[in-house]
């Protein structure tokens, strides 16, 4: 087992690192196109932040199947046509995205799109052939039921990453966490039951990783780019694609045979449903979210379609959390989520597995009811995170004078800002002239009031 792991780590660090270092080209290109749109009355940030992120994603996605497809445990996965299904599909959706961004396509067109990307995966084996349903078992699907529910829970998934990306970093590493926990399930299956069947979807799930884990330093708050809906529908369309290779390929009686007796057997059927399941940890929240602003909407005689800033990381911050802080909450509990249904399917104590998601989920209460309390990290670590985390240091001066100082200091920097004259975006950026604080402040007092 050791060799595929050394492979399955140069694939998400080829995946990773392609991605990070395409972003930076990525995102003085999409400045120069006019990629930039004007902030909207629901968005969260307040300067114009470039989009195309989903380019990169694209480039590093390519790059891991590449590097992959010469590995001597993960090239047997080219052999079957997943890997090429996927890369047809992902093409797609990502030019989709790249025209959604720059120029705005319609909503209806988008579903089109969506359904299109899907359906050239399944012309290509990359589908759900049967499906284990509790109490009845293995059901067999026809063509046309599989073409069905296969590009159901790709255009499902598709939206549902796309909805939930309303912060910096939020949606990139929320998928990243989900993808972990597949990769988990997956690799399980390929290399504890021998299921060759589940090698695609492990491999899906790695590259997942990669492109999130790449991209997720520029794009963390404040993010210097977005990756748009080039970015959000393409890793949808992996993480379904991942789900829809474990569902549809991976036999459920082959695996009664290699678990073993009767109760192995029964246990080991468990994994089978994730896969059904698993896609949901990333969809769980914004679902709600989205059937909270339904009703919402509705009751207040508001189209269900009309945009406003009532979802959850918009009420996460009202009550008085930070950015950051809402992001990492989210986080939280999609980990929660994941990482409890593929540790409950792998353990035979269950009963403990539930207990130990009811005691975290208490944690994640008590954090939502702290937004006020502020993290400080020790002093021996302060250098590896962002300054807001580090502790005060100790003035040795006399404190009157101290004080004094910083005010006349805030005076004189308030008063020299009162001179300055707003700068234009440059090829850069709004961002990359002078402070990023001082741009900020301009913006919203020249543009929102």
């Amino acid at each position: 087992m050791g060799q595929p792991v050394r492979e399955y780590l140069l694939t998400l660090c080829v995946t990773a690192a392609v991605t990070y270092l395409l972003t930076g080209p990525v995102r003085k290109f999409a400045i120069a196109a006019g990629a930039m749109p004007e902030i909207r009355a629901r968005d969260v940030h307040r300067e114009p932040t470039p989009r195309l992120g989903g380019i990169a994603m694209f480039g590093g996605l390519c790059a891991g199947l590449l590097v992959a497809s010469h590995l001597t445990n993960l090239k047997s996965v080219f052999e079957t046509n997943e890997p090429r299904a996927l890369l047809s599909g992902a093409a797609l959706i990502w030019i989709l995205g790249v025209l959604d961004d720059k120029w705005g396509v319609d909503a209806l067109v988008k579903l089109g799109g969506q359904m299109i990307a899907a359906g050239v995966m399944v012309l290509q084996g990359l589908t759900i052939l049967w499906i284990p349903i509790p109490g009845v078992g293995t059901v067999s699907l026809t063509p046309m039921q599989g073409t069905l529910l296969t590009v159901a829970l790709v255009v499902i998934t598709i939206n549902a990453v796309n909805f939930v990306d309303g912060l910096d970093g939020l949606a990139s590493g929320m998928v990243c966490i989900a993808a972990a926990a597949f990769f988990m399930y997956a690799y399980r299956m390929w290399f504890g039951y021998g299921i060759e069947a589940a090698a695609p979807a492990t491999l899906f799930s790695v590259v997942l990783m990669g492109m999130c884990l790449g991209f997720l330093p520029h794009n963390m708050h404040p993010a210097r780019i977005f990756m748009g809906d080039s970015g959000s529908m393409l890793i949808g369309l992996v993480m379904a694609a991942g789900a829809v290779s474990v569902t549809g390929q991976v036999d459920p009686d082959l695996l009664n045979v290699k678990a073993g007796g009767l109760r192995e057997a029964t246990h080991a059927m468990v994994p089978v449903y994730i896969p059904l399941l698993l896609p949901l940890t990333v969809i769980a929240v914004p679902v709600a979210d989205l059937l909270l602003a339904i009703v919402r909407r509705t009751w207040q005689g508001q189209s269900p379609f009309a945009a406003d800033r009532g979802h959850l990381h918009h009420r996460l911050l009202e009550i008085g959390h930070s950015h950051s802080r809402a992001v990492l909450i989210m986080y939280f509990w999609s980990a929660l989520i994941a990482f409890g249904a593929v540790a409950y399917s792998a353990n035979n104590a269950s009963m403990w597995i539930v207990l130990g998601i009811v005691l975290l989920s208490a944690v994640g209460l008590v954090l939502l009811l702290l937004p006020r309390f502020t993290p400080r990290a020790p002093r021996w670590a302060e250098r590896m995170v962002p300054p807001r985390y580090r502790r005060l240091a100790r003035a040795v001066v006399d404190p009157a004078g101290a004080a004094a100082e910083a005010a006349a200091s805030a005076a004189a920097e308030e008063g020299a800002e009162g001179e300055r004259e707003p700068l234009p975006a440059g090829i850069n950026g709004a961002t990359a002239i002078g402070d990023r604080s001082r741009f900020v402040d301009r913006y919203r007092a020249g543009s929102h009031h």
